[in-house]
């Protein structure tokens, strides 16, 4: 009897010795995931711009999240989607290993898809372009600023985050993806696009000149990539050789990109003044000035129109502001937010709003952007009519640059 009692005392010894045995793996990768949880909790909380995270108790926000049994690194992300999704912000995202490595790809100047800009209408939830990128399949192809993206390869795109609907328009060159799009009134419509390279040179630029008129240099600038201050400077540069007396900066279809790019640009057009000023939860400011550096002191005229976003709406405020050019165009797209990104454990990354700015006159730009000073309607123009005699716009900033008023105000 004694020995059938010690006989059922070590199987019940071994059958907990085995539990652990199948559970401690399970709790270790618990353990990591919920690591990565607490990690990106912890990042937001002391970044995020909004000390009220969106009027709700952060910690316990944590609290629920942490409390949770996870078995997978892909249900540790939806985890921290759902958590990221409290706070209402569509910028504030995380973005898988693939993705992080994507986006670092497309800010460092070269990428392979359709070539679209795009971002989530906040009143709506509907996907939205913000601009197609110079030269590439998708204005190729006839996409359009503000086009609603309906579906990508017969999916509905309500179904994708923003980076899960970018990620579907990437892909190998010569690979096809159908878009269904729908545009203001009209019916909507399938678009095949075949994907490509896309070179991100930001830079377009050449002297233009017309009879009785001065030679005016035309510098087009597309994003703020980590190309974009060297070559705007050698346009700059090449262009003054050249006997430019004036210029038209176009930063229509501009989503923006680097904050540090649009800083630095606009110090190769300014010779003193406040660049932006940033706003952070605490309500600090901070502020970046230009630093006598101008290249050109020539007239100046910059268009802008409803693609314009983002870096290319601090470049267009603090020209203004500072009474360096006049803009022309249309109410640009009015992102004010300010995005950090964060490399987590794991390979993948966070993107968090970290402040907002304001131009030099403390004018806020998120939701607002910035109003032109001459408004000219932006007329859907083909790829090679753009900076042409059929571009209003572009004839309105043209015809500026010849009266006395901007060259006074430049001056």
């Amino acid at each position: 009897m004694k020995n059938r009692y010690l006989r059922i005392v070590l199987s019940l010894i071994l059958s907990v010795i085995l539990g652990l045995g199948w559970w401690v793996p399970s709790a270790k990768a618990d353990t990591e995931n919920q690591k990565l949880i607490a990690e990106v909790w912890r990042i937001v909380n002391q970044s995020y711009v909004d000390e009220t995270f969106n009027h709700q108790n952060w910690w316990l926000v944590r609290q629920n999240a942490m409390k949770q049994r996870i078995k997978s690194r892909e249900e540790a992300y939806s985890v921290i989607v759902k958590m990221l999704a409290s706070l209402d912000d569509p910028f504030t995202r995380h973005l898988q290993p693939s993705q992080y490595r994507n986006l670092q790809v497309s800010t460092s100047g070269e990428l392979t898809g359709v070539g679209i800009q795009i971002a989530l209408d906040e009143e709506t939830g509907a996907l939205q372009v913000i601009t197609p990128i110079a030269g590439s399949p998708a204005e190729k192809a006839g996409i359009k600023p503000g086009d609603r993206i309906l579906k990508i390869n017969g999916v509905f795109s309500t179904q994708f985050t923003l980076d899960e609907a970018a990620a579907q328009m990437r892909g190998p060159m010569g690979s096809q993806v159908v878009l269904t799009v729908a545009r203001a009134k009209e019916e909507a419509q399938e678009v095949t696009i075949v994907r490509d390279r896309i070179a991100l040179n930001p830079v377009i630029a050449e002297l233009r000149s017309s009879p009785g008129s001065v030679p005016v240099g035309y510098i087009r600038l597309n994003q703020f990539n980590g190309n974009a201050v060297t070559e705007v400077a050698n346009a700059i540069s090449n262009l003054e050789k050249q006997g430019a007396d004036a210029y038209i900066l176009d930063l229509r279809n501009n989503p923006g990109g680097l904050l540090q790019a649009g800083i630095e640009i606009a110090r190769l057009w300014l010779d003193q003044g406040t660049i932006v000023y940033t706003v952070n939860r605490q309500g600090i400011i901070g502020s970046f000035e230009a630093t006598n550096v101008a290249l050109t002191k020539d007239p100046l005229v910059v268009l802008v129109n409803r693609g314009t976003a983002s870096a290319s709406e601090i470049l267009a405020g603090a020209l203004q502001d500072n009474q360096r050019a006049q803009i022309v165009g249309e109410k640009s797209f009015g992102k004010g937010l300010i995005q950090s990104l964060f490399d987590l454990s794991d390979g993948s990354g966070l993107a968090v709003t970290v402040a907002k700015y304001e131009t030099p006159n403390h004018h806020d730009i998120n939701k607002l952007g910035i109003t032109p000073d001459r408004i000219v309607s932006w007329e859907p123009t083909a790829f090679n009519q753009i900076a042409t005699e059929v571009d209003q716009q572009y004839k309105t900033a043209f015809e500026l640059l010849t009266t006395s008023s901007v060259v006074a105000n430049a001056s």
